[in-house]
């Protein structure tokens, strides 16, 4: 990979935005899709801004 700071490829098990992206868009959207469906779109909206939140200062 050109400007990589890997030597040839990158560490097993490294997690890139790309793999990130291919796993959460899906499952949020099939998520919000079954919460939309059983008409719980704003508990559903609830539970991810603090899900979300708690990752933020978990990780912070």
């Amino acid at each position: 990979m050109p400007g990589s700071p890997y030597l040839e490829e990158p560490p097993s098990g490294l997690v890139t935005w790309p793999k990130i992206l291919m796993i959460g868009v899906p499952s949020i959207s099939a998520l919000s899709l079954v919460a939309w469906w059983n008409d719980v779109i704003l508990e559903w909206a609830i539970f991810l801004t603090i899900g979300l939140t708690i990752s933020f200062l978990m990780r912070r």
